[in-house]
């Protein structure tokens, strides 16, 4: 197992910030993107037409379960957050919903052909996660993992990250930990960018571990920042629409 460049939390620290998401699904619905139609056409590109069912791990409010649904797939969702479920489940009536962790997943042995853990990853312990979705998977069965990142090639993106404590941006030469169930794993890289304005952009800020742990002098201080660097010093007016570029990173393994 192996992984690099990507932010590292002892359990107890990953367990604590994860926890910031287990309330506010209408908000975090609402700010954070979606993802691009290119991650899922890569990810199945070679064994769509075996693909029956679909497991979205650490599903949250659906995003990535928006581009599942775009195909004739039995879809299954699960995440720790009964709050986040029901904003899935008000969107798309159609998955079924479950309460659960990747690390102990309440499904049946050999029940899905593909997996998927998107913006997710991060918040599990990788071998325990690995070993329990590799038994929930059939023979041949494929894991993806998917990753919103700003764009921080560009400087102005760089230092936006910077000011919203954006700290999961991988670095160059990341590699995602798998156990010892998963082939070693390959990547594709979409570029795409996001419409909002810097209301947005603030309220996106507002979505994310460090801002919702935070205090709030420090939720006061990051606001201030936000405002002084999209207004006055890059210039944009209120409800100017800005286009906030992603690279969205699109892990693929096969269950060996």
């Amino acid at each position: 197992m192996a992984g690099t460049g990507g932010p590292v939390f002892d359990p107890g620290r990953r367990t604590d910030l994860a926890a910031a998401f287990l309330a506010g699904g209408g908000h975090y619905h609402k700010v954070r993107p979606g993802y691009p139609g290119e991650s899922l056409q890569w990810l199945t590109h070679n064994s769509a037409g075996r693909i029956r069912d679909v497991l979205d791990v650490g599903a949250g409010t659906g995003k990535y379960t928006q581009l599942l649904a775009q195909q004739d797939w039995r879809l299954t969702a699960v995440d720790p957050s009964a709050d986040m479920l029901a904003q899935l489940r008000g969107q798309l009536p159609q998955v079924t919903v479950q309460v659960g962790t990747a690390e102990q997943l309440p499904l049946a042995d050999g029940s899905f052909d593909l997996a998927v853990v998107a913006q997710a990853w991060h918040w599990c312990d990788p071998v325990a996660a690995s070993t329990d979705i590799a038994r929930v998977l059939r023979p041949g069965g494929s894991l993806g993992l998917i990753w919103n990142q700003l764009d921080v090639e560009l400087p102005w993106v760089h230092r936006l990250a910077r000011i919203m404590h954006a700290g999961d941006v991988h670095k160059a030469g990341f590699r995602p930990a798998l156990g010892a169930e998963f082939a070693p794993a390959r990547v594709h890289r979409s570029h795409w960018a996001q419409e909002l304005t810097p209301e947005g952009i603030m309220e996106l800020a507002q979505s994310r571990s460090y801002y919702l742990r935070a205090g709030t002098a420090v939720r006061a201080k990051v606001m201030a920042n936000l405002q002084w660097y999209l207004h006055e010093h890059l210039g944009h007016p209120a409800g100017r629409e800005l286009q906030l570029p992603y690279v969205t990173q699109t892990w693929h393994s096969s269950k060996l």
